[in-house]
């Protein structure tokens, strides 16, 4: 399945991200969960950074390959730091639905909003809700397609229904968004489960979301993703768990002084100068990590070299 890792705070080589840790993000593709009933399809990022020409920019690199068959990555990133950084590997079944192309990608960028976004989840028969969706779609940024992912169209409808960037208008955007897709989903009668756990990132900032809908296609769905994940691969409790499941906090101070690894000295929320999110713990510390439960989104900032996070429940 797909992988996400963001990182905000001091700046810091993007290889202590992406290359050095023994888990890293690129590593994880060696040896993928599920393997091999999923294929890699490609994996990228975004980053920021004081020494870049545009630092107000994001820094994108996207490949459609197995990021260990990339080249490029031995060249490119130990050349990069970053303050602000959102990075993903994606994952896709075996058919020829799969369309291996830089455009499918994430993270996704669009003009016209300081927002990039990658996407661990599914948006079951897409193909057939776009066709109401699409309506709810702005021009600036319809025209602007150019994948043809899920992903894509969560980013395109999400930026739509955006009013501002102010953490209360973007969490009002996603709920609207699922209540949105929710209520397609049974005017087409193509209800579905779908697991939407979406990061955003822009420089100093980034917000995690983690909803979706049941296999009725309702919002309140309820479980522990423990038990249900002993289920066989595939089966309904199964998948059930993989929408449950926690997205993963990690707040602290002195990252860079833990080399090959994502430790940091844990502090408290309001002492932590660097977050990292991801999509399992990446530490031996598995309690160090914070749990961002079904439901919730949490919206973190970067403010005088320290961190500032908001949790908020999501009500579509």
């Amino acid at each position: 399945m797909c992988r996400i890792l963001a990182y905000v705070g001091e700046e810091i080589p993007v290889a202590s991200l992406l290359l050095e840790p023994e888990n890293s993000l690129i590593n994880q593709t060696l040896d993928p969960e599920r393997h091999p009933l999923m294929q890699l399809a490609g994996w990228g990022f975004g980053a920021w950074s004081e020494h870049l020409l545009k630092p107000e920019k994001p820094f994108l690199y996207r490949r459609p390959v197995a990021a260990f068959y990339d080249n490029n990555v031995v060249n490119v990133i130990p050349s990069l730091q970053a303050s602000t950084l959102l990075a993903h590997v994606r994952a896709d079944h075996y058919d020829t639905e799969a369309v291996l192309a830089d455009e499918n990608c994430h993270p996704y960028l669009y003009d016209k909003t300081p927002w990039i976004m990658a996407h661990n989840g599914n948006l079951p028969n897409w193909r057939l809700l776009q066709k109401e969706l699409l309506s709810h779609c702005k021009d600036d940024y319809l025209k602007q397609l150019r994948g043809s992912t899920d992903t894509e169209l969560i980013y395109l409808l999400f930026l739509s229904l955006l009013q501002s960037d102010s953490v209360e208008d973007v969490r009002q955007a996603f709920e609207d968004m699922l209540g949105l897709i929710m209520k397609t989903m049974k005017k087409l009668d193509l209800v579905g489960l779908s697991k939407q756990k979406i990061v955003l990132a822009t420089r100093d900032r980034l917000i995690a979301v983690n909803y979706g809908l049941g296999h009725d296609g309702q919002a309140d769905v309820s479980g522990d993703w423990r038990e249900l994940r002993q289920a066989e691969p595939d089966s309904d409790d199964f998948l059930l768990s993989m929408l449950l499941e926690p997205m993963y906090v990690l707040l602290g101070q002195n990252f860079d002084n833990y080399s090959n690894s994502y430790s940091v000295d844990v502090t408290e929320a309001d002492e932590a100068t660097s977050a990292i999110v991801a999509s399992e713990p990446l530490t031996d510390a598995v309690d160090d990590w914070l749990h961002l439960e079904f439901g919730q989104m949490i919206a973190i900032e970067r403010e005088n070299k320290f961190i500032k996070t908001t949790v908020l429940d999501l009500n579509p």
